[in-house]
């Protein structure tokens, strides 16, 4: 059972994001399929909590709209890149509320949760309880600014929103109240012995289940840091208006905390997946024999390594994990990736600007993967590994073999001589290679694995370089027949060994040397591809790289990244004729009121030419209500009508609005009448 950290579907994929978790997830997966083993990889887009519906306002967008661009676009991505999940959910989906509420029902009978009330931050001028990331301030533990209420992403530190200094409402830019309202916590410090011990003895339940000293220390620690300095009760609801909704009678505007619905996400996937393939979903979940492993980011590992597992364990059947291979971060240009200043490489520009070299990406980000620490891309490195690794040694000895071999036997493969010491060390090459790649895999190593797969490639030039078959050709034409076959052999196994690593070109060189790809168990075999078998004609696998093209892509990320203008970004283009289909007319506001219980609604009463309707709008503290009566206003008609706070507003005032959030009329520079067009 492999899972991948959920993406946000409030934004687009970048290398950061790739080098992280969904590279090497896929490797992994990718292996143990070719090892034969029975696979479940699953991953979806996380389409509740606050960043999403933080984006949607600013945007002037539902949550719906957001998630729907974002999850089509990276799940795209995700598809042109080769990573294979078998099942790419996304939690806004029927299936997966009503298996979070079963499951959030579930530990409310068992006792697992308690009620409590507590005093949270409440933002006066949008009227509503503010989410963990919709407050930012200075972070207490390393004095970072615009650190957010759940975490500060400059330290990594989890944190509570009364944590931060000077906290800020990221609504309103005013500094919010505390105010008290009721949730469900899951009270951890209930579990911090068999934790603290699951973590790191591997007991459970009083089996030796797990192996904690093979996870990587920076999980381990950071488990143990939180362990050490005493777990606290955590809500798992929230008040907002957008996610799964609490499943209780008393529990009207509470949604369940995304990070206890998302990874619940994981299993409402593989249920999902499950039916649809005839599967037993509870193989994956339930089954001591299977092994969970969590793929993701250094931020996400306490979520993953407490707040799940204990979910898990007081579920009470479920398998907990076997690894969680957490990576750190990667940097970019010596810089941290930042979304903000625009400071990344976008997944999808990537692929627009390098077609057909998506193993390429691949292989950089496999080769410079934050495993331990901090890694960084460069443009420049990404050139070089792609022209003097992938063209000059791997590119470069299967071109040289498949030539050959075409223009000595026409592209027939020949018999095997007699053998002398250096064909018996490039075979012994070729028996260990698949041996320390798999062992690297199974150990989390992805850039060993990479490193030992590449050593073939290396042995291969060497051997060729050593042998000299087109000085032998002439003169012992059988001891070149002997050369070209093992050199053959080295080709076929370079297609199995980096098959995880790179499918597309591994997939290409197979069909060039006209064989079905062969599975990791038949690799190490100098026999893999046989005499008298017929290869196709040799192509070109990887295309070098010209500086004209990193010079372009250095100069288009430092051009991204300047300031941006203080005013939000243009919103997706639209065509003439959608743009055609809103009816925008002059109106005259003829009378006006404010909402009952809501300090923000003003009920308008507007002429629009063509009748008198009602209009709610969110204006009341920008305007008086006897102030505006008899004002010129721009009114969207055909908008569909929705109740707000009880009133059906028919339309929608057009405004215009500050950086500060001030909001004024859009209206006529002349006296118009009610009922003249805009356009």
């Amino acid at each position: 059972m492999i899972t991948a950290a959920l993406p946000y579907a409030n934004g687009p994929l970048h290398l950061g994001h790739l080098a992280g978790v969904y590279i090497s997830a896929d490797i992994y997966a990718r292996f143990l399929r070719s090892n034969n083993e029975d696979v479940a990889f699953i991953c979806g887009s996380d389409e509740h909590g606050a960043a999403i519906t933080l984006r949607a306002k600013k945007e002037g967008k539902t949550p719906k709209e957001i998630v729907d661009v974002y999850h089509q676009s990276n799940k795209e991505v995700f598809k042109q890149l080769g990573v294979s999940f078998d099942y790419y959910d996304r939690t806004s989906e029927d299936h997966h509320h009503k298996t979070a509420q079963e499951l959030f029902l579930e530990l409310e009978n068992k006792g697992a949760f308690i009620k409590k009330e507590s005093e949270q931050y409440f933002d006066k001028a949008f009227n509503q309880f503010l989410a963990d990331r919709y407050i930012t301030g200075t972070c207490p533990k390393c004095g970072a600014e615009d650190a957010y209420g759940d975490q500060c992403e400059k330290c990594g530190s989890a944190l509570s929103p009364t944590e931060l200094i000077n906290p800020i409402s990221t609504l309103s830019g005013k500094t919010p109240e505390l105010k008290k309202t009721t949730h469900w916590y899951m009270p951890l410090d209930r579990h911090e012995k068999w934790l603290s011990e699951w973590m790191q003895k591997g007991n459970y339940k009083g089996e030796q289940v797990h192996h904690v000293k093979d996870w990587k220390n920076q999980v381990v620690g950071q488990c143990m840091s939180w362990i050490n300095a005493g777990l606290q009760p955590r809500a798992i609801t929230r008040d907002l208006d957008w996610g799964v909704e609490v499943p209780m009678k008393d529990a009207e505007g509470k949604v369940l905390y995304v990070w206890f619905d998302a990874p619940i996400g994981y299993i409402s996937a593989t249920k999902k997946w499950a039916t649809e393939n005839e599967k037993n979903w509870e193989d994956y979940w339930k089954n001591n024999d299977t092994n969970l492993v969590h793929f993701l980011a250094k931020d996400n590992i306490v979520f993953h390594t407490i707040i799940f597992p204990v979910i898990l364990a007081e579920l009470g059947d479920y398998i907990l994990p076997k690894n969680v291979p957490a990576n750190e971060f990667l940097n970019l240009e010596g810089q941290k990736l930042s979304t903000s200043r625009n400071w990344a490489v976008w997944g999808k520009d990537y692929l627009n600007d390098f077609p057909g070299q998506e193993d390429v990406l691949r292989y950089v980000l496999c080769a410079i993967s934050p495993e331990n620490k901090d890694s960084d891309f460069s443009w420049k490195d990404f050139q070089a590994r792609n022209n003097n690794e992938l063209g000059a040694i791997f590119g470069n000895f299967v071109n040289r073999t498949l030539v050959l071999t075409q223009k000595y036997y026409d592209g027939v493969v020949p018999e095997k001589n007699e053998l002398l010491d250096v064909d018996k060390e490039a075979m012994e090459v070729i028996a260990q290679t698949p041996k320390l790649v798999a062992h690297a895999i199974r150990s989390f190593r992805f850039r060993d694995a990479l490193s030992e797969a590449m050593k073939l490639a290396r042995a291969g030039n060497k051997y060729l370089a050593d042998s000299e078959p087109w000085k032998l050709v002439k003169t012992d034409p059988e001891r070149v027949k002997t050369i070209m076959n093992i050199a053959m052999q080295i080709t076929a196994n370079l297609a199995v060994v980096f098959e995880p690593f790179m499918p597309h070109k591994s997939a290409d060189l197979a069909a060039m040397i006209n064989l079905d790809l062969p599975k990791w168990n038949e690799a190490g075999d100098s026999d893999l591809i046989k005499k008298g078998h017929q290869i196709n004609k040799p192509q070109i696998l990887f295309k070098k790289i010209e500086d004209a093209q990193i010079d372009e892509q250095i100069t288009k990320l430092k051009e991204a990244s300047k300031k941006p203008s203080k005013f939000p970004p243009m919103k997706d283009e639209i065509t003439f004729d959608e743009f055609m289909k809103m009816d925008i007319r002059v109106g005259t506001i003829t009378a006006a009121e404010k909402v009952e219980k809501a300090d923000k609604l003003l009920k308008l009463t507007v002429d629009t030419g063509i009748d008198t309707r009602t209009v709610v709008s969110g204006i009341a503290e920008h305007y008086n209500a006897e102030d505006i009566v008899g004002q010129k206003v721009s009114v969207l008609l055909n908008l569909a009508p929705r109740k707000i706070r009880g009133v059906e507003s028919q339309g929608m005032i057009l405004m215009a609005e500050t950086e500060e959030g001030e909001l004024a009329f859009v209206s006529p520079t002349k006296d118009l009448e009610a009922g003249n067009t805009i356009r």
